[in-house]
């Protein structure tokens, strides 16, 4: 008897201290779902969580067609050296289809035949040695010209002030122009502005034979791979293709300051179909100097010129004025192109 209730004692002690039973839940903690055999399936669900989170949280930010075309909009990303000897840098698709055809517009009416400088004297003449048509945009001409001259003034990390006027160039089937150098040989026109620095050559058009760039002087140029697409010209050194949207970067001085003989370049003669380009040259100082300062012999040659020009004739009537009228027009260091 005494041993049954010393048992029914422990007993009931037992009950008091058992801790209550657990109700079955059916919810389940992170670190259930990730044991055991329910490892994988846990993780896929974290996983997903986590993606959900970040849809609904993060923004989604889808720029309009002003922050697309935006006047600092640069894009590192797309530049490719093509040489450094001398320095030449590729950036496909600087300029969109949109860009090209405004500035082919604005040129159409206004081409005259292109001029080269006199080595001695800085004088313009006609020359076999260059034979397309050109013309002369005015600075900030309008709204996509000013975002053009913007993003050049970022690509080569100088003040627009620096730059001249883009010129727009139309090269015909059989057109061509020499290999010859940017920067200036005579002192006159190194007056304003210095030196050309720099040459940005953007491609209006494409051209389905011929009408490279061509670098002859370029080390490593021969090595560089062509096919059949190629124009006989183009196997003469190192070659661009004229691809619209497209631009070329290259120096004409070396990082000391003195000339790069490397930096000769020629445009090949267009083959098959047409080629515009824009060439835009940087000089070492501001070219928009605060009063314009003409080179000796830079002179006008009929009385009326100024007036002329101020009534808009360099812009309508280009072939006349830019022979006789260069100093009203302001041309006198701007006859040369790519």
């Amino acid at each position: 008897m005494g041993s049954a209730k010393v048992k029914k004692e422990i007993k009931r002690k037992d009950s008091h201290n058992a801790r209550p039973a657990r109700k079955k839940s059916h919810k389940r903690s992170i670190s259930d779902l990730i044991s055991g055999s329910n490892m994988k399936i846990g993780i896929l669900v974290i996983l997903a969580l986590g993606f959900l989170l970040c849809v609904v949280k993060m923004p989604v930010f889808k720029p309009n067609d002003q922050e697309k075309n935006s006047t600092f909009e640069f894009n590192p990303a797309k530049v490719i050296q093509i040489s450094w000897k001398p320095r030449v840098f590729l950036y496909k698709g600087f300029l969109s289809d949109q860009e090209c055809d405004h500035l082919i517009m604005l040129a159409k009416k206004k081409l005259a035949k292109s001029m080269v400088a006199n080595d001695k004297s800085g004088e313009g003449y006609l020359s076999e040695v260059r034979t397309s048509s050109g013309m002369f945009l005015k600075k900030r001409q309008d709204e996509i010209v000013d975002r053009i001259e913007k993003r050049i003034a970022n690509w080569v990390l100088l003040p627009e002030e620096n730059a001249e006027t883009i010129q727009i160039l139309r090269y015909e089937h059989g057109q061509k122009y020499e290999p010859h150098y940017d920067f200036f040989v005579d002192k006159k026109n190194q007056k304003q502005g210095g030196h050309r620095l720099a040459t940005v050559l953007m491609y209006l058009s494409d051209v389905k034979l011929g009408g490279e760039t061509v670098f002859p002087n370029a080390q490593f140029g021969h090595l560089q791979f062509k096919d059949d697409t190629w124009s006989d010209c183009a196997w003469e050194g190192l070659a661009v293709k004229s691809v619209k949207g497209d631009a070329v970067l290259f120096f004409n001085l070396n990082p000391d300051g003195t000339t790069d003989p490397k930096s000769l370049h020629g445009s090949c003669p267009v083959i098959e179909g047409e080629k515009w380009s824009a060439p835009n040259w940087i000089h070492v100082g501001s070219y928009e100097d605060q009063s314009y300062t003409a080179p000796d012999n830079c002179y006008d040659e009929h009385e009326k010129c100024q007036m002329w020009a101020d009534s808009g004739e360099c812009d309508t009537n280009t072939d006349y004025m830019f022979r006789y009228c260069r100093h009203s027009c302001k041309v006198c260091g701007a006859m040369t192109d790519e």
